[in-house]
């Protein structure tokens, strides 16, 4: 079983038109992922994280002002209230929590335990807090349920811009401040399609710019088969405006941060990536229970003053 592992760090600073690609091969896992703490960075205020590889998307996030968490997470349509937390805290493997901050697909619009009350509260736990964005979906979404929120071919990257921007309104208005992570939620969809990858693309990055020229951290959830695939290609074939870190979601499988076979190794590396393992499964810790899914993260997370 993986433990809870809080490994946290300050520094200062913040760092397409296209079709669908073949995955890339990759080598085997790293047996001792997540395990340990990464050293801390002293790096002056001008350094930028993305800066030392931006083909391969590396660079240390704490260079760019980013907290890091390094364990297991798990994520839930809503937020537990600050009691259930409380019950987990200890008692769970778990050192972080996915909660959905705002977005027009999220699941569970309403979430009464979420404000800016609760986030402090739960920080000062001791949690480290993953927030999601749901915004617009691919217009090749294959759940049923997201068709509706479906974006059309036109004028992607405006409605990224304005729903990158929405997605920082919702981290401030909850107390996460510069540096915060933000992870793009995007459903399963066609990345075969020409047009659809384009569109879907044109949206990410504006989204990603959005968010980063706020001072925040832009993040990408998506199945690995997917939206990760996707990336990866966009990525190899030299787009710009991409996410800092991957969250990675693929059922059923060993947890591993390196193990996926639609990412190259090298790439997001390092403290950039989340592997979304197993999902929709029941857990009962402290005598409270809730249906989750569960993460393995070495990745940024949100910054709680």
């Amino acid at each position: 079983m993986w433990h809870k592992n809080h490994i946290i760090r300050r520094a200062a600073v913040s760092i397409a038109s296209l079709t669908v690609l073949t995955a890339p091969t990759v080598a085997d896992a790293d047996p001792a992922e997540a395990a340990g703490s990464a050293p801390h960075s002293a790096a002056p205020a001008a350094a930028r994280a993305s800066s030392s590889d931006p083909g391969l998307m590396r660079g240390d996030p704490r260079l760019a002002g980013a907290e890091i968490f390094q364990g297991q997470a798990f994520d839930t349509c809503h937020t537990p209230s600050a009691a259930a937390m409380r019950a987990w805290d200890g008692t769970s493997p778990f050192g972080a929590v996915g909660v959905y901050i705002g977005g027009r697909a999220r699941a569970c619009p309403e979430q009464p335990y979420l404000d800016r009350s609760w986030v402090r509260s739960v920080d000062r736990m001791g949690w480290r807090l993953l927030p999601v964005y749901v915004g617009s979906q691919s217009p090749c979404v294959e759940s049923p349920r997201k068709h509706r929120f479906a974006m059309s071919h036109r004028a992607p990257a405006e409605r990224g811009l304005r729903e990158g921007r929405d997605a920082v309104a919702a981290a401030k208005r909850l107390g996460m401040a510069k540096h915060s992570a933000v992870y793009l939620d995007m459903e399963s969809y066609d990345n075969s399609s020409a047009r659809c990858a384009t569109t879907t693309l044109h949206f990410i990055q504006a989204w990603n710019r959005a968010v980063r020229s706020a001072g925040y951290y832009p993040g990408f959830y998506s199945s690995s088969d997917s939206g990760i695939e996707h990336m990866e290609g966009a990525r190899k074939a030299g787009r710009k405006d991409l996410p800092e870190a991957l969250w990675f979601a693929r059922w059923r499988t060993a947890p591993s941060l390196n193990n996926d076979r639609f990412v190259a190794r090298k790439a997001w590396q390092p403290h950039r990536r989340i592997h979304q393992y197993d999902g929709n499964v029941t857990r009962t810790y402290g005598g409270h229970t809730i249906s989750i899914d569960r993460n393995l993260v070495d990745a940024p997370v949100a910054v709680v003053p």
